[in-house]
């Protein structure tokens, strides 16, 4: 049947996946319909064969009311029906209602009662339908059994017949009012159950995000030392991956004994533990973890101490993560501390640099002439450590850098900064350009891309190798719309242990830096909606493929600065 044919009689689709109480009653009701009608026919049946007391119109009647009851079943059978008044009802109570008077007339002399069988409708509209339905069919039966019992006798009617009839309208109102109620508190139950069980559902789900998502490591260990549930972290910290299958054994690797026994000592005590553990992988650094342990609730409320059905849940803190942490602290007290002593030292380093050039201009003698030079030196590279640390706390206090932006043309701008740069040592800063980002604008405040790129060329000619394609510097469009400019020079590999605080302030593998160069443009990136990273990737060069160090700012989308009627800023798209 069509969808809008079915609404007019009353009845929706129904989801095989989500069948509930309702519609598997609505589906026993029907199936009942039928089997009844089929008993009914055979035993008319068998009753005709023997006794040759049926008529054949109570066959054929029977006959067509169970193939009726079969049509329906398959046709209202995956649907689901409407509990108010609808044309199903007709097809279903009122068929029902017919066929039992028609067969109380027309079989009127047989010793067996047929008023049972209206208990079929009062029944179906007690449990599916609202009370309008349940009124009806009530009205329907009696109005049945008036029918049966007064026409075509009139008045001449036999007393017990009628009150065996009002009986029964009385039984089968009562009868339905009773199911009607526990049909109304189950269907109650029934929604009260499915809010309960959509709430545990959300509830597990914001539980696993939660726990996915979490820095710390979540292991459930059962009696058997077997882990059920682990999160990322937690993988991570066993050296597992995150594809890992569950469950396994803490008894299967080495490495876990430490935790194999934290968890059997939860287990024993039936009481939470917090310890120190070192994990120690073959070939690799020992791992600290600080574990807290706990035992599910079954074990915590249980009057006697019975851990078998209970599961341990350990929380493991990875230590470098905490000592990352403090450090990042630190580093933050430290760099507000510096950008105040940078900021009282300025004046006095400018007039000590003052004084000394003036010094150097009244003496002749060589050797002091050398020491002058030496105070210069050094008092030029602490006034570059403190214009630094000035800088970074500059770039952290500003928050608003809109009025700043401008929109600049990335292939004009870099081969300008380029040129810049290599005036100042024409025979040492040789710069290879493939400038390729035509056309392709990005935001950005002219000083501060000047200085990203002026800091990222001084890095690369202070470990590049002598040859004049050394050192490169790329322009592209990437496939997702985004410029890149890439800096790359054929210096060593960074170790892993400087590639882990590139980007930290005041790190740096050299004792002559400040370690402030990277954080910056880190900083100045972050504030224009773009981001640094570093890679050790291979540029082909005359000398073939060679791998360098490569450093790439990854802008915001470009913009198209010719042929606009807006701002670069109001086309910016993150």
């Amino acid at each position: 049947m069509s969808a809008a044919l079915m609404r007019l009689w009353g009845l929706t689709a129904a989801k095989e996946a989500a069948l509930g109480p309702f519609q598997r009653l609505w589906r026993g009701f029907l199936t009942g319909r039928v089997m009844l009608s089929f008993a009914l026919l055979f035993l008319l049946v068998a009753e005709r064969l023997i006794t040759q007391g049926v008529s054949s119109r109570v066959l054929w009647l029977t006959a067509s009311y169970f193939f009726a009851a079969a049509i329906v079943r398959l046709a209202f059978g995956p649907r689901k029906p409407s509990r108010a008044p609808a044309l199903h009802w007709v097809f279903t109570l009122g068929v029902d209602m017919l066929v039992c008077g028609l067969l109380m007339q027309w079989h009127s002399t047989a010793d067996i009662s047929l008023i049972p069988l209206l208990g079929l409708p009062v029944l179906m509209a007690a449990a599916l339908g609202n009370f309008t339905v349940l009124v009806g069919a009530v009205l329907g039966v009696c109005a049945t059994l008036a029918w049966v019992t007064l026409w075509p006798l009139g008045m001449h009617v036999n007393p017990q017949q009628v009150l065996q009839s009002v009986l029964a309208g009385m039984g089968f109102s009562v009868l339905g009012l009773l199911v009607y109620q526990m049909s109304q508190r189950l269907s109650g139950e029934e929604q009260e159950g499915k809010k309960s069980r959509a709430a545990a559902v959300m509830q597990s789900q914001v539980n696993a995000l939660v726990i996915s998502k979490l820095t710390d490591g979540v292991l459930v260990v059962d009696h058997d030392m077997m882990v059920h549930s682990a999160n990322p972290a937690a993988l991570d910290i066993l050296g597992l991956d995150v594809q890992a299958s569950l469950p396994f054994s803490l008894a299967c690797e080495a490495l876990w004994q430490p935790l194999l026994v934290m968890a059997k000592v939860t287990m024993r005590r039936a009481s939470p533990q917090t310890a120190d553990l070192t994990l120690l992988p073959s070939g690799a650094s020992p791992i600290g973890v600080h574990v807290r342990s706990w035992l599910t609730s079954a074990a915590e409320h249980s009057r006697r101490t019975d851990t078998s059905k209970s599961h341990c849940v350990m929380f493991l803190q990875d230590l470098r993560t905490v000592q990352a942490q403090i450090r990042t602290e630190k580093l933050a007290s430290m760099g507000r501390m510096s950008a105040a002593v940078a900021h009282e030292i300025r004046n006095p380093l400018t007039a000590i640099i003052q004084a000394n050039t003036l010094l150097a201009e009244d003496l002749n003698d060589p050797g002091t002439q050398r020491l002058t030079r030496m105070i210069e030196h050094n008092a030029d590279r602490l006034r570059r450590i403190a214009e630094d640390i000035l800088d970074v706390a500059r770039v952290q206090r500003q928050t608003d850098v809109a009025e700043h932006v401008e929109t600049l043309p990335l292939d004009a701008w870099t081969a300008e900064c380029i040129h810049d740069w290599s005036q100042q040592d024409p025979l040492r800063r040789l710069v290879l350009q493939h400038l390729t980002a035509k056309e392709v604008s990005v935001g950005f405040d002219r000083d501060h891309l000047r200085r990203i790129l002026v800091n990222l060329l001084d890095n690369a000619m202070r470990y590049k190798g002598p040859h004049p394609d050394s050192l490169q510097v790329t322009t592209r469009l990437g496939a997702n719309g985004q410029a890149l400019l890439t800096v790359w020079s054929d210096g060593a590999p960074l170790e892993k242990s400087v590639e882990q605080h590139l980007f930290e302030p005041f790190f740096s593998s050299e004792s002559r830096s400040s370690g402030l160069g990277l954080f910056l443009c880190r900083e100045l990136c972050e504030r224009h909606g773009a981001s640094i990273g570093y890679q050790r990737i291979e540029h082909v060069t005359e000398r073939g493929s060679v791998s360098g160090n490569a450093f790439t700012v990854l802008f915001r989308r470009p913009v198209k600065a010719h042929g606009s009627r807006q701002s670069g800023v109001d086309e910016l798209v993150v």
